[in-house]
């Protein structure tokens, strides 16, 4: 790959870098936030006012900082904290340090763009044509982060498979089967969708039916309005038409034909969007997404005739039209012999699991997983280098909180004989490990909370209030119980401690209303801290992400039948946060079906 130039020593120099960073600051990204107060995590790990982080951390770094000479009395301090008290004493000194440590500043991604290039540079190179696929819009049944994601990690696969020469695709972890759908459906591969749920199998595989009903239909409505769209502006037609008696049947079929439409919402930043269907004056409001989806494409849409016109009263345009029409449907018809279809399967996988076991007609596949949770992103990475019969792999993982690490001993314990972090040899023989919460903190969105996506504090508030109160008055305030999200259904933070007492199952008439009260007025005041700390904890997160993501990348680096691997940022991170995709190619003399 022309695009790609970073060796394993490289990546190794880089993860060295953010080890570094790391192991000064990552006891603020572990600190857990309900114990915010009753260990006084603040005194423990701050030297500077909230004002002071939330303003250095708000302007990015733009502030001018002090001239030297005017700083000399401040203390050494390695990436903002106090080399003898290992408290932070400069904000912007940190921030500036995370910046430079976060995946983008590393200089080891690739874009998508420079992907896709490389790809046709090489396919074109070999003289393999380009294949045609026919237009499909994912946005008319998906949100817009979902169609986002779907499109364009689809279109990577659909180039690691020509690339390879391979016609079948494994999506591992592939819940409703969206992306299984769309590369079925829009590039004829043969996919196969593998999920631990049943539920999500059978939808998934209910959901796909009516979507290859919607898909021909919508391909016949889009060719047959662009006929009458065309037929309107040719006066030679419109003779043809008339002496046929179609123009009266505008109702049948209007200028844009009967066709399914979608109306998302102007916040793309939300998980989901309202989508509005709208076929032949029938709609549909306010249903969930799946709803929706299903909805949508189980309605009877009319499939009007073209007009037929003796082809030697063709314009050339409209010869030429419909000869490459009549190419689309042949190339169509070729993906069907294939036996382009998705299959969906229920099944728990791990490394060890024998795909063949799963999939009877096994042949050189491309693995894909979008947004596989913890240890699932890591297993698909070593499927890939355990199984001679997958060409490629193309994973972005997600919840880095469940992944299980082999060095924190106090964590999450491994299931498997193998645990999700840390994946390379490299990172393995130096111990290392992040914990649980720093994990979580990875997961949280700094482009979003930028543009005031903020994080709900005043739930993390209560809750951090709530354990100063079980540790004056309940000795079981480090019960294994869960509060869950009595946050949302809490009227005041009286109403709140009530609610989380019960659900504990300690006695509540220990306290009045007026005691309860008491404890939210004194913190109140110091709630500024707990949102000035969470805001280092954004600012950290891009640094924990990179280092999980460079451990993966170096594990395909280390590996000798492995020709090419890269960390590609594939989608918006404003609309999918978790936007980089792990990308491995094996050596063509390294991989036979067995």
């Amino acid at each position: 790959m022309k695009s790609s130039s970073c060796s394993l020593t490289e990546i190794q120099q880089r993860i060295d870098e953010v080890t570094r960073f790391l192991s000064i600051t990552l006891n603020i990204a572990n600190a857990h936030t309900v114990e915010f107060y009753t260990h006084d995590v603040w005194k423990r790990f701050v030297a500077v006012s909230p004002e002071d982080v939330l303003s250095a951390v708000g302007s990015g770094n733009h502030q001018q900082r002090e001239p030297q000479h005017r700083r000399s009395e401040q203390p050494s301090t390695t990436f903002g904290f106090c080399n003898d008290t290992k408290r932070l004493v400069d904000t912007q000194e940190l921030v500036q340090a995370a910046k430079e440590h976060s995946l983008p500043s590393l200089g080891l991604c690739m874009s998508r763009e420079n992907l896709l290039q490389d790809l046709r540079d090489m396919k074109s190179e070999s003289g393999t044509p380009e294949e045609t696929v026919a237009a499909f819009e994912s946005d008319e049944f998906m949100t817009s982060k979902k169609s986002h994601e779907v499109q364009s990690m689809s279109e990577v696969v659909a180039c690691l498979a020509q690339h390879c020469g391979v016609n079948q695709v494994i999506d591992v972890g592939s819940g409703k089967g969206y992306l299984s759908s769309f590369l079925s459906l829009q590039y004829a591969l043969r996919v196969y969708g593998i999920d631990s749920s049943s539920t999500n199998t059978h939808g998934a595989q209910e959901r796909n039916r009516k979507l290859k009903k919607f898909s021909k239909a919508y391909q016949k409505h889009t060719k047959a309005a662009r006929t009458q769209a065309e037929a309107t502006h040719s006066p030679q037609e419109e003779l043809i038409e008339k002496k046929t008696g179609l123009n009266g049947d505008e109702d049948v079929f209007s200028g844009n034909g009967p066709r399914i439409r979608s109306q998302e919402e102007e916040r793309v930043l939300t998980s989901s969007s309202d989508i509005n269907p709208t076929v032949e004056g029938r709609s549909e409001q306010n249903l969930e997404t799946d709803e929706l989806f299903l909805s949508a494409l189980s309605v009877d849409v009319i499939q009007p005739a073209s007009p037929r016109v003796p082809p030697s009263q063709l314009s050339a345009e409209e010869r030429e039209r419909r000869k490459r029409e009549n190419l689309e449907r042949k190339a169509q018809s070729r993906a069907d012999s294939t036996g382009a279809v998705f299959s969906p399967l229920t099944s728990y996988v791990t490394a060890e699991t024998e795909l063949r076991d799963l999939i009877n007609e096994l042949e050189d596949a491309v693995m894909v997983g979008l947004h596989t949770c913890g240890d699932l992103a890591p297993s698909t990475l070593r499927m890939f280098v355990a199984k001679p019969e997958l060409a490629a792999v193309c994973s972005v993982g997600c919840c880095y909180h469940l992944l299980s690490e082999e060095f924190d001993h106090a964590g999450q314990k491994c299931l498997q004989s193998v645990c999700g972090f840390p994946l390379s040899q490299y990172l393995r023989d130096q111990s290392c490990f992040c914990g649980r919460n720093a994990r979580m903190s990875a997961c949280l969105a700094l482009e979003r909370v930028a543009l005031g996506q903020g994080i709900q504090m005043e739930s993390l508030f209560y809750r951090a209030v709530l354990h100063v109160i079980l540790r004056d008055h309940y000795s079981s305030y480090k019960s294994e119980k869960r509060v869950g999200n009595v946050y949302s259904k809490a009227k005041s933070f009286v109403d709140y401690v009530r609610r989380a007492l019960r659900r504990l199952e300690l006695d509540e008439s220990k306290l009045s209303d007026s005691d309860i009260q008491d404890y939210h007025n004194t913190y109140r005041v110091r709630m500024d801290e707990m949102h000035a700390f969470n805001m280092l904890k954004v600012t950290l997160a891009p640094c924990i992400e990179g280092l999980i993501l460079l451990d993966r990348l170096c594990y395909l680096k280390e590996q000798e039948d492995v020709s090419f691997s890269a960390l590609v940022q594939l989608f918006d991170p404003l609309l999918s946060p978790r936007c980089y995709a792990v990308i491995g190619l094996k050596n063509d003399g390294k991989r036979t079906t067995s």
